[in-house]
């Protein structure tokens, strides 16, 4: 994978672009017209660390994390209806929806402004990605940390992570990426 930065959102696009199961369920999601909507977390992180470990096959993800910006509809049930509604439309995935409007709350954050601005938000750099599939079949990639440390295969905290290193150090000792993926490198003490 290159150094730039288009060039680095080319590779990662590219890897989504060319599996075709990632293209199905980003289709799949495209069709409900969620605002602001994006899938990211493992959806797109584990896909770039299966490429650099040369795995053949992708590893199975725990939940597909679709995640959009409703302000106006910020209701909890809502999330469980369009998850049934993506099970009916693509049955067996672990669909897993978040109207980022409201988890501000539970995460004791600012309030977000967008999807974007909620995934720059999550605990580790590289789990804040994401990508749409736009109606002209445009692949967008939202990294709002960049995609440095999840082309070079570290982990490391994200300014809300440091600010909460106890949930930081938890979630990467419950993932325990590295018996999957034994090139990273866990940053700690950052």
């Amino acid at each position: 994978m290159r150094n730039d930065n288009a060039s680095q959102i080319s590779d990662v696009a590219k890897v989504i672009s060319d599996s075709p199961w990632h293209m199905e369920v980003l289709r799949t999601v495209r069709k409900l017209e969620l605002p602001d909507w994006m899938i990211g977390a493992g959806f797109v992180r584990n896909a770039i660390w299966d490429q650099l470990h040369e795995f053949v096959l992708f590893t199975s993800l725990a939940d597909i994390d679709v995640i959009y910006f409703d302000p106006l509809h910020t209701n909890a049930s809502l999330d469980s209806d369009i998850e049934y509604t993506l099970d009916g439309i693509l049955p067996g995935m672990p669909w897993s929806v978040r109207n980022q409007a409201r988890m501000h709350i539970r995460n004791n954050d600012r309030p977000y402004t967008s999807s974007e601005d909620a995934i720059g938000h999550w605990i580790e750099v590289p789990t804040c990605i994401a990508v749409r599939l736009e109606r002209d079949d445009t692949l967008n990639v939202f990294a709002p940390h960049g995609l440095q440390d999840l082309l070079n295969l570290d982990v490391r905290p994200t300014p809300s992570g440091i600010r909460k290193p106890e949930i930081y150090r938890k979630r990467i000792l419950a993932k325990d990426w590295q018996r999957i993926w034994p090139k990273l490198q866990i940053h700690l003490n950052e």
